[in-house]
């Protein structure tokens, strides 16, 4: 699992610079400062959880279990649901896809307890 972890976190950095590039070059004259915005903020936490997610990969290899796997699926989905809500959000303007997003916020909170949940019983 830790490799995979490290694998997930590794990749999602990785796109989230694409798309944080995307914003900046393609995004920035096609949508209106708020929606651009909003697009950043689901940039900025792909960010944060990506390096949660090698954080996760590293942990494994010290103190690994099913805590610790739960933290680490909890950022992939939070991940999914909370950035990729605000990125299809942004580029549709479908304003329902907000109320995606909390159910994505509360997943990386979940990981984040996890997480710490390990570190403590480790």
């Amino acid at each position: 699992m830790d490799r995979l972890f490290f694998t997930l976190g590794a990749l999602s950095g990785f796109i989230g610079v694409a798309l944080g590039a995307f914003a900046a070059h393609g995004l920035k004259s096609r949508l209106t400062p708020e929606l651009l915005a909003t697009f950043e903020v689901g940039v900025r936490y792909q960010m944060y959880h990506a390096f949660a997610l090698l954080a996760v990969g590293w942990a494994q290899t010290r103190w690994p279990g099913q805590v610790l796997n739960a933290s680490g699926w909890l950022f992939v989905a939070g991940t999914l649901l909370f950035s990729g809500s605000l990125y299809v959000l942004s580029l549709t303007g479908e304003k329902w896809l907000g109320a995606v997003a909390p159910v994505g916020g509360l997943a990386l909170l979940g990981g984040w307890l996890c997480l710490a949940w390990a570190a403590w019983k480790g």
